[in-house]
């Protein structure tokens, strides 16, 4: 979750972006830097580790200038290092850079062939050589980064500054977001608006295409059909809290919302497209070890042990491996036949969960190589594995997972991936497949988010009742289990998930018209017999809330209300119905009047037993 900060204006921009990287560090980084442009010449400083460590080299050396941007860098494409950090330079212009430009290879090679070279493992260097390769072909700043524009393929904001254009901050944006305002004494533009808030509260927030032009007097907006356009000013009237809730009431809302952030941040600089292949370079296994893997175990609690049943159907499917799934309270206190070379997989977002932890060290203890998912760098869990994916969420303040569950069922989906194609049971032709499927899931995920309007009215026609059912077939079973979870935590209404299958073997007796009965149905293979659950539903009179595939009119007329999400591979539906249940559970929470940010007798980390 990186953090994007600039200022151009009549005072020093140097203590303003030091600042303004302070109030974005809530968001996670590993590094930092900021660029100055002073007196016809730039300055780049970068550092590793805390912003003091930036903050002192920059106070040593008495820099500033009254045009700067500055950068909080999260490591995903290439280890943390100044060498990585931003901003990154192309001859006499500098950029940073939010998301995730997902050609980078092709448009490396490109630039490679009229003879840049590259100093970093960053994806970012690649649009700096691009926007210098227009440049040099006579556009101006803004020129090349609308032609740049057309070459990108990903999710991005950028800005960037030039010697040559001396007296003008470039912004632009796609997928990734970006806010700009003014002063009496300047040009403001970051990541949000949490660092604006000291300096101005009447900011514009950027659509994608838009160009953002900065001076020292004025801002304004240049819109995809390259003319200029009139975006609303909007008046932010929050207070500190708030703002470290970008904007939002609450940070479950919040995090809900930073998903297909998320999504980008988990993919970035972890596969290779040429090779169809996922790139885990913290895994610390070889492709032997995971060859001769007798066994997959996964171990987890709450949530997580829901990613870890979705990572079973996952597996079994795309890499026809035996997965066993076990709660971690559940696995410590038996006899688990868990053998030496088995291959273990613990998913925690804090890392310091207790009962995955002693599950963790009793597979380690009878020889199995123990891989562990999780957020947090550095927890206990991830010291003591032999291999570890994070999931980049940045921090997740809420005691409702949301954003985490999401970046550990990414994790997954490149391990199986990385996996696969070790074992050979998918080609590089397969493994580019599934690489466009990943990196097109944020552009679904905000399909799904733009629904939100229509699940607030479905939240308000539920809210006042007090059982809920959930039914999810295959890999979306674990997803039943973890809506009806998300409405228990935040709600205090009792839910229960089950697979659609088992129906019949119980639940159906709670069935009347005061149950309303979530069904996950997406046209796979076992559509037909989802909806004839969803038929004995109806026959009993409870209110069925229909997910489905957008146009699916036959679940449209056995419903009561439909949310239609993005058709993709029957593989891919549980990050979408987790989103939308997600949305689901906290509206009607708020209905209810709760505080959905911190649920009653929860915690957010269980570190004891």
């Amino acid at each position: 979750m990186c953090g994007i900060i600039g200022y151009i204006g009549k005072e020093n921009a140097t203590p303003i972006l030091i600042d303004g990287l302070k109030r974005l560090e809530y968001r996670g980084y590993d590094s930092a830097g900021i660029a100055l442009l002073h007196g016809g010449e730039l300055a780049v400083k970068r550092s590793v580790g805390k912003l003091i460590n930036l903050e002192q080299l920059v106070e040593r050396e008495h820099l500033d200038g009254s045009l700067g941007i500055g950068h909080t860098r999260w490591a995903t494409h290439g280890k943390p290092s100044e060498q990585n950090a931003h901003p990154h330079r192309s001859g006499n212009l500098v950029l940073v850079h939010n998301g995730i430009i997902e050609n980078f290879l092709s448009l490396k090679h490109r630039l490679e062939t009229e003879g840049y070279r590259f100093s970093s493992e960053t994806d970012t260097e690649v649009i700096a050589h691009l926007l210098e390769s227009y440049m040099k072909k006579g556009l101006s700043l803004r020129e090349a980064l609308r032609a740049a524009d057309s070459d990108l393929r990903g999710s991005y904001a950028v800005a960037a500054i030039c010697v040559s254009e001396p007296d003008v901050i470039v912004t632009t944006r796609s997928g990734c977001p970006l806010v700009i305002g003014k002063n009496g004494k300047g040009s403001f533009l970051a990541s949000d608006v949490t660092p604006l808030l000291a300096h101005t509260r009447n900011v514009v927030f950027l659509e994608d295409g838009d160009i953002g032009i900065l001076t020292s007097s004025d801002i304004s907006v240049i819109g995809s059909d390259a003319q200029i356009v009139n975006r609303a000013s909007v008046t932010i009237d929050w207070d500190a809290d708030a703002a470290e809730k970008g904007g939002y009431p609450d940070f479950m809302l919040k995090e809900i919302h930073e998903q297909p952030q998320v999504i980008m941040d988990t993919l970035r600089g972890r596969f290779n497209y040429e090779t169809g292949e996922a790139d885990l370079p913290d895994l610390s296994m070889t492709a032997q070890e995971l060859i001769e893997a007798r066994r997959i175990w996964i171990v987890a609690c709450g949530t997580s042990w829901h990613s870890g049943l979705v990572g079973k159907y996952l597996f079994e499917e795309m890499i026809r491996k035996p997965v066993q799934v076990d709660i971690g309270s559940e696995f410590r206190y038996r006899e688990p036949m868990i053998q030496k070379d088995d291959l273990f997989i613990a998913i925690s977002q804090s890392g310091e969960t207790a009962d995955t932890l002693a599950a963790a060290r009793e597979a380690k203890k009878r020889g199995a190589r123990v891989l562990s998912i999780v957020n947090v760098v550095g927890s206990t869990l991830a010291r003591e594995s032999d291999g570890v994916i994070y999931t980049r969420c940045g921090p997740e303040i809420s005691v409702a997972s949301t954003k985490a569950f999401t970046g550990q069922v990414m994790a997954l989906y490149l391990l199986a991936l990385h996996v696969g194609r070790v074992r050979e049971v998918l080609s590089a032709e397969e493994g580019r497949w599934w690489l466009d499927q990943y990196t097109a899931l944020p552009g679904r995920v905000e399909a799904v988010l733009k629904q939100e309007a229509d699940i607030v009215r479905i939240a308000e026609q539920y809210y006042s009742k007090n059982n809920f059912l959930y039914l999810g077939r295959g890999i979306n079973y674990p997803i039943a289990l973890e809506g009806a979870l998300k409405l228990k935590e935040i709600s205090y209404i009792h839910a229960e998930g089950y697979a659609a299958g088992e129906m019949k073997h119980g639940p159906i007796a709670l069935v009347d018209e005061d149950m309303p009965v979530v069904v996950l149905a997406p046209r796979d293979r076992l559509y037909e017999k989802t909806v004839n659950n969803l038929m004995e539903v109806r026959a009993r009179s409870a209110p069925v809330i229909a997910f489905g595939f957008e146009g699916d009119q036959e679940l449209s007329r056995v419903s009561e209300v439909v949310v239609p999400i993005p058709e993709v591979h029957p593989l891919l539906t549980p990050i979408l119905f987790a989103v939308g249940l997600q949305l689901l559970a906290y509206h009607i929470a708020v209905f209810r009047g709760l505080d959905v940010d911190r649920p009653r007798n929860l915690a957010k980390s269980v570190t004891v037993e």
